[in-house]
């Protein structure tokens, strides 16, 4: 069977992390987004997967290449051009992503399924795709039930008592709605399908498409299932994600390395004297990384593999990437590290190489000067931190 993995976004909300990582790539415990749903794909019977790539789309050729090592076949459709040497991209939209891949070669010959590759779910796709054939459907969404309080963050759906759809509202007031089932950007097709799309053009399936299938009043309709569900579609979602799953709440997704201590998982030749720390869990620490004595880590809290935890700093419901180094005192409570930038869980970022604080948080690999400077150690008076040191 058949599927397609939408990657071509360029994540702009999900910045600063998809500066160099792009959204299928973003890991979740160490593991990218995209491989879960290859494995839910393969376990459901898809094993001829097309995924769309542009905005980085080396990181996730190179990683995933022909998809032999995850037990499917995997091609990739390239949306961009070269400009002075270098692949620009150029992202054509879900469904003109869809055509594109069609036009070139009949690719979508049967029932098939598209999913945005940015989301964490435990769907049962084998159910699903029966519903959608017995109900003769050309397209189906499926939604998914949220408390009334949360649908001005969704597109919702809205259908007729027999599940078609009758309306779209995106992004509406608690007020205005007119359904609790929202799309989860899963969607089931049949080939016919690609007639509606116009070839050679920006088409987008939810903005485009689906508004043309209401209007015709085509066979189109939403089954609305229960199921974990995690959207990555900006820096708070992953933020959530990374907690439910240090949490234990979504399920198809362990927490990978040891449990060394109650609620305390970590990867290979991690450096601490587990007397001299304070580490409340759940928390996973990744491999070589070092937990100076004095540090205090409160979880849920994720630290990378290759990080630098310095004597008196704190992490507090956060998560740090890899080669990242916290500075002696540093309090970091409420905050996700990626390289440069440090970002709280509303999505406000601070680029602490241009507010030269990266002499508190700054690469692991970095050589530190021996003696620092005294516009640093003023700094880190007004801070509150103790002391300032290499």
């Amino acid at each position: 069977m058949k599927a397609m993995i939408l990657a071509a976004g360029k994540g702009t909300r999900v910045r600063p992390i998809t500066y160099t990582i792009p959204k299928p790539m973003i890991p979740i415990l160490q593991k990218p987004v995209m491989e879960f749903l290859l494995e839910l794909l393969r376990q459901h019977g898809f094993d001829q997967i097309m995924v769309n790539v542009s905005h980085l789309a080396y990181e996730i050729e190179s990683y995933f290449r022909d998809g032999q090592r995850f037990g499917v076949e995997i091609g990739y459709s390239f949306e961009g051009r070269i400009v002075d040497g270098e692949l620009v991209g150029e992202a054509i939209g879900s469904a003109g992503g869809m055509k594109r891949i069609q036009d070139f070669s009949p690719f979508f010959d049967d029932t098939f399924v598209v999913l945005c590759g940015d989301a964490l779910i435990d769907l049962d796709l084998t159910a699903a795709v029966k519903w959608h054939r017995e109900q003769g459907s050309i397209a189906t969404v499926i939604t998914k039930p949220v408390p009334r309080e949360e649908v001005s963050s969704y597109g919702v759906v809205v259908t007729d008592e027999t599940g078609k759809i009758k309306a779209f509202q995106e992004k509406p007031s608690i007020e205005d709605a007119l359904s609790t089932n929202i799309n989860t950007g899963i969607y089931i097709f049949e080939p016919e399908i690609l007639n509606y799309i116009p070839s050679g053009q920006e088409y987008d399936i939810g903005g485009e498409l689906f508004p043309k299938l209401v209007e015709m009043g085509a066979p189109f309709y939403a089954l609305p299932m229960e199921f974990e569900w995690v959207d990555i579609g900006k820096v708070p979602d992953y933020w959530h994600a990374i907690r439910s799953v240090l949490k234990g709440e979504v399920k198809n997704v362990p927490i990978p390395g040891h449990e060394v201590k109650p609620g305390i998982y970590t990867g290979l030749n991690v450096s601490v004297n587990w007397d001299k720390v304070d580490i409340q869990g759940p928390v996973y620490i990744g491999s070589m990384t070092c937990i100076e004595d004095g540090a205090k880590i409160v979880g849920p809290a994720m630290i990378g593999p290759n990080c630098w935890v310095c004597s008196g700093a704190t992490v507090d419901n956060s998560v740090i990437f890899e080669y990242s180094r916290l500075g002696p005192g540093v309090r970091l409570v409420d905050k996700l590290v990626f390289g440069r930038y440090c970002v709280d869980k509303t999505g406000a970022t601070i680029d602490v190489q241009a507010a030269s604080l990266d002499w508190l948080i700054t690469d692991a690999r970095q050589q530190l000067p021996t003696h620092p400077a005294a516009e640093h150690q003023a700094i880190a008076e007004l801070l509150g931190v103790d002391k300032v040191a290499p």
